[in-house]
């Protein structure tokens, strides 16, 4: 796919070269001519090949064969540039060019940009009103094989918006690591908008579940606390389950959250050193898994801040 010519890379010379036409100054003719040669690089069809490549990427097979994914909107290539990542390719409007000049020149050497019309915007997107600006971003590298001290493990979460929100809670909790047991794709375009660019920070792995359950074996064995959130009215939450609050989340812990419908797998429970519940009015059978997810995460942040304010100062020495 041929980019089209940043603004700056131009080197135009024409009639800007020649003051002596009347009424117009060379800065004027300047910008009049780099204004003709960008409609002319601006792609109007939506039948071009680059419209057909970018579409590809908005199923799971596409995304995998191109080792590509799609992001859309300004906010999520301000979080890219921030991560400083390397976009591929970048399709801009015209009128969202103009509006965001400091994020173009932002963007890496390498970036491909493409200045299409709304039109062909529309028609590489997933959304129905893109604010105009699409790119693509190779696939994030495997996550590291050594374990840290906080992991999630998410079992078939199936609703791209509860994975984008809890992948966002994750990175603030301080979760290093996610393990997905199959469930929606990490990096569909809805999952990646929901999480709000927290899926590029966040390493994961998505793993079967014969491989997940090894793991959890193995980090069990190397100390690890397996925690299993359940819901108060679980039956298996009879069994010698505890408010989450309870639980000393300093610890190396994997905390294991269900699916939207059936919650935790048998296998993946019956590997759970601890079980910890939410306690609320039985007015509901349970909370939605993204939102029960935030007091869980956040209760190892909260236990640390109140470590270190009990902590007794040290005393400076006598001089």
């Amino acid at each position: 796919m041929s980019g089209a010519t940043r603004p700056s890379d131009s080197g135009v010379e024409g009639p800007g070269q020649h003051p002596d036409q009347e009424g117009l100054s060379p800065q004027d003719d300047l910008i009049r001519e780099d204004d003709l040669i960008r409609d002319a690089d601006l792609i109007r069809s939506r039948r071009n090949p680059l419209v057909r490549s970018i579409r590809q990427l908005h199923q799971p097979r596409g995304r995998r064969d191109a080792g590509l994914l799609l992001l859309e909107g300004t906010h999520l290539l301000q979080e890219v540039l921030q991560l400083r990542l390397q976009p591929r390719d970048l399709l801009l409007t015209p009128r969202w060019e103009g509006s965001h000049p400091e994020l173009v020149a932002a963007l890496p050497a390498s970036t491909r940009l493409h200045r299409v019309s709304d039109e062909v915007l529309a028609a590489a997107a997933t959304t129905e009103h893109p604010d105009g600006v699409v790119l693509t971003l190779p696939l994030p590298p495997s996550a590291s094989s050594t374990l840290p001290g906080f992991l999630l493990v998410l079992d078939r979460l199936q609703d791209p918006g509860n994975l984008g929100t809890l992948m966002r809670t994750a990175l603030a909790a301080g979760v290093e690591r996610l393990w997905l047991a199959g469930g929606a794709d990490p990096f569909q375009p809805k999952v990646l908008r929901a999480s709000a660019g927290s899926a590029l920070a966040l390493p994961l792995e998505r793993l079967e579940e014969a491989e997940l359950c090894l793991r959890l074996r193995q980090a069990r064995e190397a100390g690890y606390q397996v925690v299993a959130a359940l819901a108060p009215s679980a039956v298996e939450a009879e069994a010698a389950s505890i408010p989450y609050w309870q639980l000393d989340w300093r610890r190396p812990t994997i905390l294991l959250l269900g699916n939207e419908g059936g919650g935790l797998s048998r296998d993946l429970l019956t590997l759970a050193s601890h079980r910890v519940t939410i306690p609320h009015s039985p007015a509901v059978e349970s909370l939605n898994v993204a939102v029960a997810a935030a007091p869980l995460l956040l209760e190892r942040w909260r236990q640390g801040i109140l470590q270190r304010a009990t902590q007794p100062q040290e005393r400076m020495p006598h001089q």
